[in-house]
């Protein structure tokens, strides 16, 4: 069958209609393009019992040939139905390496030597020490320890809750569903019986789960069945325990407990019933009408919601402040979300990578916003949690396009009424439909406009004082320059991202060995030119530890939370291998740096390297680029 090397070359071939080069493959499982080419032959030679084969395109790559639909599709179905969940699957990857650590540790009932866990995986001793640095950094983020005991060799520590919210994330497959493989000792019919406790008591009680929160709850309750079996108690503090047995949730826990004890003869002691509860507690979702919404909402989690949206407004100018649509989805949301915080309890969001690479610019409303709540709330908030908020703010910033119609405009001039209609109807004929001018004004009297109603200024005369929105400088007479300046603004053409990048501030395939490596020498370089100053770096690094921004597809694109410098600008580096970013693989690293209290829109630069992101053939363009004008290129789309 295909080992986790070509399953990855499998999707990835699967995803794209366009050829895919050995070189690209090679760098996505971090083998030699000699192994890639080993694993496509193999890959080929199964795919061609299976209604399929794979075409080798002279000087481009790589295209899956779909010859017999249904034989192909019950092969997907065979294959991916028993994905690395099987123990013959060996992880090959970094990544998959660390998972596969952390489920065996949490899945030890004593202690695991390093040998045999690298006789397991089939790597060296020094591979799985390096391994273990990051599977402490990951355990750390549950407040679980590694102990490791002289000749015995390690075993996790921590609270039995954190044990239990970590072995939820790592010990089941974020993507698949449920399976018996992870729990032995229970049947496909207990999976099922579980659900349907659960399904009956959460409806008469009417509490509403998602299916996300829903899946959750199943999880945790095996695994706390699991884990009693073997003698393991939950631990809640005191006060805690006292502030959930107060709860209406509480009722309803005891009363699922009370059926799956039936169930499967066991006791849950009174702590585990608390736990449940807190599962309720954190995941529930009131479905009232909004009347009864404004009701049940206590002030504080309002206060939470508009000064996060204040926060967002002032760093990123997205004009979503006063949505009420997105007010109320917020509120919905922190309310049980908060009780997740409280607990330290995880949820997954298997949407994550694709928001990330999708929506930057709500993922980075999402960043700003949870740090508001996490300052207000004194929680901490899992990056998941920070794409959920995301996936709420991008609906809100498609909304405003909808609603915007034709861009506003007003025009300035220094006096006489010719010279403004001149300016008006030349608009007006040029634009139609596309532009509304709003009218016509001296300077003098700009003041008296409420400018939050205009878009955009068109002046025939120079504008000495900053404003809020973008101010077009025109002749009298507009020429076609004027015209495309003008142009520009209402389409939100993408080679405004060019207008962010400079020779000086590209380097090309750069000798670096590390996330730390590349951002110390790129803060070395916008120190020498006075771009940023000397907490630069440590506001780089405090944002990588909110969520990191290596987006998948080789790019990273590293940022300060609140704007350092005093201009907007990209500063680039490429490598001539990729780096590991926290979890993933990246070759082309883009610094954002944006200016100080700006009114720039910079949604059009966001937009084009939210494509560059997601386009695999524009990554591999721009790290094989060798001079700024290759990179240029990209940037201009051309």
């Amino acid at each position: 069958m295909l080992n986790s090397r070509m399953k990855s070359i499998l999707r990835e071939l699967l995803a794209d209609e366009a050829p895919i080069s050995g070189a690209y493959l090679a760098k996505l499982n971090q083998v030699t393009p000699r192994t890639t080419r080993q694993d496509i032959k193999k890959l080929g030679q199964i795919m061609v019992e299976n209604g399929a084969s794979i075409k080798s395109i002279m000087g481009k790559g790589y295209k899956l040939d779909i010859t017999d639909d249904q034989a192909f599709r019950d092969f997907l179905k065979i294959t991916f139905t028993h994905d690395e969940s099987n123990s013959e699957s060996i992880p090959r990857s970094p990544e998959e390496r660390i998972t596969y650590i952390i489920k065996r540790l949490l899945l030890s009932e004593g202690y695991i030597k390093l040998e045999d866990l690298a006789d397991e995986i089939y790597i060296s001793k020094s591979t799985i020490q390096n391994d273990i640095k990051e599977v402490k950094q990951v355990l750390a983020k549950y407040e679980i320890m590694l102990e490791s005991r002289p000749n015995y060799g390690l075993k996790v520590k921590g609270s039995e809750l954190k044990l239990r919210f970590c072995m939820s994330e790592y010990v089941f497959d974020r993507n698949d569903p449920i399976t018996e493989v992870y729990l032995d000792s229970i049947s496909q019919e207990e999976l099922g019986k579980v659900s349907e406790i659960i399904m009956r008591k959460i409806k008469l009680h009417q509490i509403t789960l998602s299916d996300i929160a829903m899946n959750n709850l199943v999880i945790h309750i095996l695994i706390a069945y699991k884990r009693i079996k073997s003698g393991y108690h939950v631990t809640l503090y005191k006060q805690d325990l006292q502030e959930v047995t107060g709860q209406y949730e509480y009722q309803v826990a005891k009363e699922i407990v009370k059926e799956i004890e039936n169930a499967f003869q066991v006791t849950f002691p009174e702590v585990e019933v608390a736990y449940i509860a807190v599962h309720l507690l954190g995941t529930n979702m009131l479905s009232q009408s909004s009347e009864l919404i404004e009701q049940v909402m206590d002030q504080k989690i309002l206060d939470i919601v508009s000064n996060a949206l204040d926060k967002v407004e002032e760093e990123l100018q997205l004009g979503i402040k006063d949505d009420k649509e997105l007010t109320m989805a917020l509120r919905l949301h922190l309310k049980p979300a908060i009780n997740r915080f409280k607990y330290g309890m995880n949820i997954r969001n298997p949407m994550l990578e694709d928001i990330k690479k999708n929506y930057p610019l709500a993922f980075e409303a999402g960043v700003i916003a949870s740090i508001a709540i996490e300052e207000q709330t004194l929680t901490k908030i899992d990056e998941n949690e920070v794409g959920y908020l995301a996936l709420h703010i991008g609906s809100a910033i498609e909304r405003r396009k909808l609603r915007s119609g034709p861009k506003r405009c007003l025009i300035v001039c220094a006096s006489g009424l010719g010279t403004s209609q001149l300016i008006y109807y030349k608009l007006k004929s040029q634009f139609g439909q596309n532009l509304d001018v709003m009218g016509t004004t001296e300077y003098y009297r700009l003041s008296q406009y409420n400018l939050q109603e205009i878009d955009f200024i068109v002046s025939s005369i120079p504008i000495p004082k900053e404003l809020p929105i973008p101010v077009i400088e025109v002749n009298a007479i507009v020429g076609d320059s004027d015209i495309s300046k003008i142009e520009n603004l209402l389409v939100e053409e993408e080679q405004q991202a060019e207008n962010y990048i400079q020779a000086d501030l590209t380097f090309l395939r750069k000798q670096l060995d590390s996330m730390e490596e590349v951002l110390e020498f790129m803060n070395q370089q916008l120190l020498e030119r006075n771009l940023v100053d000397a907490t630069f770096l440590e506001a780089i690094l405090e944002r990588e530890k909110v969520a990191p921004t290596s987006f998948g597809n080789l790019v990273a694109i590293p940022h300060p939370i609140t704007p350092q410098s005093e201009q907007t600008f990209l500063a680039i580096c490429t490598l001539e291998k990729p780096i590991n970013w926290h979890d993933k693989p990246v070759q082309f690293i883009c610094v954002l740096c944006v200016k100080k209290n700006s009114q720039e829109d910079l949604k059009a630069m966001y937009k084009r390297l939210g494509k560059i992101i997601d386009n695999r053939a524009l990554v591999q363009r721009l790290v094989k680029a060798k001079t700024f004008e290759d990179v240029l290129k990209v940037f201009k789309g051309n």
